[in-house]
């Protein structure tokens, strides 16, 4: 004989479910963060950049000091480049990171025609944004005096794309940059890793911190393109929409990625076709086409990669 539960039907509660697409996020995440791990002692050091030829000068011109040193950049010296070239590109990494994690882009990008790229590591001691904003638009203006080219591109992943945006947007940047792509970045702030806030510059890429609102401050006649990639499935960003652009003046496309998460958005070759695409799109006033779909003035739009 069964006897009666003297207890009362307990709630199923909802367990734990993960669908097959972040299932499958989550694995490549683990294998891109493997891989990038093995990698990661290789970008430490400053990239080399190749030699520049440089114009043959007088004699008596003064440009070496007497122990044979060579004069700073200077735009004198610049490359001259043809006319059709594109920009160089600047890739700027994300938060306690460093050159290593744009190797795939990287190849992807030379593999299509673009010849100067240069990786750029900032300190992982740093601990201001503005002051990382401002280190970056030494580097650019290093760059431009280089290579004879008046304006940059910029791609930064998560941490790396709101410098770039801070020095676009709050420095001047914009005389310079003439297409910033950045993916997996916090624009409106996340929300994740409480834990990680005792470091500075992660309080300072929280949803209401003075660097993010100030971000949120009108920027009229913003002369650069932004393209944003953000990803459905990026655990990083809380929300994920956080990785969007909404800015009244600025000429933004945000691209939805899906099935992949914030570690793959460098690396993943669907990701690196649509900035091919972003960074191969015309100057403003000749065509306004996208990544994979197209803009119109300063209105921020919205199209999807994957």
């Amino acid at each position: 004989m069964k006897l009666p539960s003297l207890l009362p039907p307990l709630p199923r509660l909802p367990g734990p479910r993960m669908s097959s697409a972040l299932l499958g996020a989550t694995a490549l995440e683990l294998a891109v963060l493997v891989g990038h791990l093995v990698a990661y002692p290789f970008g430490l050091t400053p990239e080399r950049r190749p030699p520049h030829p440089r114009p043959t000068r007088p004699a008596n011109s003064g440009a070496h000091g007497q122990d044979g040193g060579e004069a700073a950049p200077h735009p004198a010296t610049a490359l001259p480049l043809a006319a059709d070239d594109a920009p160089p590109v600047v890739l700027l990494h994300g938060f306690i990171d460093n050159r290593s994690a744009f190797v795939v882009l990287r190849r992807a990008l030379t593999r299509h025609g673009h010849r100067h790229l240069e990786s750029l590591n900032y300190s992982p001691l740093t601990r201001d944004i503005r002051a990382a904003a401002e280190l970056l638009g030494l580097h650019v203006e290093e760059i431009c005096a280089r290579t004879g080219r008046s304006r940059v591109d910029i791609v930064g992943h998560s941490l790396g794309g709101l410098i770039a945006r801070y020095y676009v947007q709050r420095l001047g940047g914009d005389r310079r940059v003439r297409t910033l792509v950045t993916l997996g970045t916090p624009h409106g702030g996340t929300a994740v890793a409480p834990g990680a806030g005792i470091h500075p510059i992660v309080r300072q890429m929280r949803g209401g911190s003075s660097v993010i609102e100030e971000l949120r401050t009108p920027a009229p006649g913003c002369r650069t393109r932004f393209v944003s990639f953000w990803s459905e499935l990026d655990q990083v960003m809380v929300p994920v929409e956080t990785a969007c652009v909404d800015h009244p003046d600025l000429d933004a496309v945000n691209v939805r990625v899906t099935g992949i998460g914030h570690l793959a958005l460098p690396v993943h070759p669907t990701v690196a076709a649509a900035i091919r695409e972003a960074l191969d799109a015309p100057e403003a006033g000749e065509d306004t086409a996208t990544a994979t779909g197209s803009a119109t003035g300063s209105s921020t739009g919205a199209t999807s990669a994957a």
